[in-house]
């Protein structure tokens, strides 16, 4: 009885302890180096970039942790070393970029953590550096439990490396929370990104190849296009010329353009992400893709819901499986070219399982003019939409299947036939004969 009792009390201080909000200290039980002793102090009113480079190198050098306790230090450009374990108190501990243009930044090297700080660019006076974060050509890097705000430039800028950011914050940026160009893998979890002038995720190459980037369970939200353009800027997530990207489960809303944007990517997937308000299409498969799969994402309220596109470019393969779109707009406030679409797709593509819904166009699209091959519309749900299924009859057409679909409130056409915008029939189920690329099977309408 006894031993049971005490180990009655063991594990009830195992359960207390665990339930008790970790304290801001270094990690790994290690003493941390004296930022004091370099001259290292909060609130003081000059810059201390000199003291703060010092500590950080004592502190690298040293293997020990370089802890800030909570405050405000002014600090100018700064290289970070490698080895570096810098923390701070998570809200607390602010690192304000002086006026002349701070930010820190760390070139060729291995192992920085950069925990519980606060990186702050309100009081430069100029982009310096890409951003408050630049990363180039450095391994095993994490950033987690920041701030980082008001950054001339981007949040962080990442050249050739392999990245962590984790549980931070980013917002008030001028250009995008996060760039990161010819990664090798960079990670962007459980982030809140809000109030960027351009984008908020940018995974680009200069030339296509393996990424392997994972985004995920990201809160992303009033992403402004400043830089204007047709879709280059103003994305949530924007992934240009990097393979096998991973993007799911954020939550994106209120963007300028596209909530998720892939061009000329390959093997790419984006699952699980649910886009509001976007003013152009919420997710884009465009221009040479190869291989995306978009499946089980709810886009609500947008230009366009969800295009797979560019057959003329080689954009070709891809599956859009398990999508909720609803609330289509009637235009696009940014892009007078986009049209009211739920859904749509021009080769190698299988659409099916979806439920697109309250569309003042086109519920969903296979094919525009020539640009049609090897397309299946199966499965899905379409409601309260003008023309329920369209597809390409136009000379040049590839082939389509349509079957076992659900038409309702269609109030032009179920299933029209299409030769680029013009409805060559309004019912394909009853004309299918007549254009012999295009399959109608099992088809529910009314």
């Amino acid at each position: 009885m006894q031993n049971r009792a005490s180990r009655r009390r063991f594990l009830t201080g195992l359960a207390a302890a665990a339930a008790t909000p970790a304290l801001a200290h270094p990690a790994f039980g290690q003493e941390p180096i004296d930022p004091a002793s370099f001259g290292l102090t909060p609130n003081a009113a000059d810059s201390q970039t000199g003291a703060f480079s010092d500590a950080c190198a004592a502190a690298a050098a040293a293997g020990l942790p370089l802890f800030l306790p909570a405050g405000t230090y002014i600090v100018g450009y700064t290289e970070l070393p490698a080895n570096l374990l810098l923390q701070g108190v998570p809200g607390a501990t602010v690192l304000q970029f002086d006026v002349i243009g701070g930010a820190l930044r760390a070139s060729g090297l291995r192992n920085i953590t950069l925990d519980g700080l606060v990186l702050d660019g309100a009081f430069t006076a100029q982009a310096t550096a890409d951003g408050n974060l630049r990363i180039e050509d450095c391994d095993d890097i994490l950033v987690s439990r920041c701030i980082i705000r008001d950054s001339r430039a981007n949040g962080v800028s990442i050249e050739r490396s392999a990245v962590r950011i984790e549980d931070c914050d980013i917002h008030g940026c001028a250009e995008a929370a996060v760039f990161a160009l010819d990664s090798r893998g960079v990670g962007v979890h459980a982030c809140r990104i809000s109030g960027c002038g351009n984008g908020g995720v940018l995974i680009w190459r200069s030339d296509n190849g393996r990424d392997g980037s994972i985004i995920t369970n990201n809160s992303i939200s009033t992403i402004d296009n400043r830089s204007g353009g047709n879709g280059q800027y103003g994305n949530g997530i924007n992934v240009y010329k990097a393979d096998e990207v991973i993007v799911s489960g954020n939550h994106i809303a209120d963007v300028q353009f596209s909530a998720i944007r892939l061009n000329t990517t390959n093997d790419t997937q984006v699952t699980g992400n649910t886009c509001i308000n976007c003013k152009e299409v919420a997710i884009f498969s465009e221009f040479a893709f190869s291989g995306s799969v978009i499946a089980n994402n709810i886009v609500d309220r947008a230009a366009q819901g969800i295009s797979i596109t560019n057959f003329n470019e080689g954009g070709r393969i891809a599956t859009c499986t398990g999508n909720i779109v609803r609330n289509i707009f009637t235009g696009s406030e940014v892009n007078p070219d986009t049209v009211p679409v739920g859904i749509f797709a021009e080769a190698d593509a299988v659409i099916s399982g979806n439920v697109v819904e309250t569309v003042p166009g086109l519920g969903i699209g296979a094919g525009w003019g020539p640009y049609l091959r090897d397309v299946v519309v199966s499965g899905n749900m379409v409601r309260d939409v003008e023309i329920g299924i369209g597809v390409s009859v136009a000379e040049g057409a590839g082939k389509a299947l349509v079957a076992s679909n659900l038409v309702s409130e269609a109030r032009r056409a179920a299933i029209a036939g299409l030769a680029w915008s013009d409805v060559v029939t309004d019912d394909l189920q009853r004309d299918a004969a007549q254009f012999p690329n295009v399959t109608v099977t099992g088809n529910s309408v009314g």
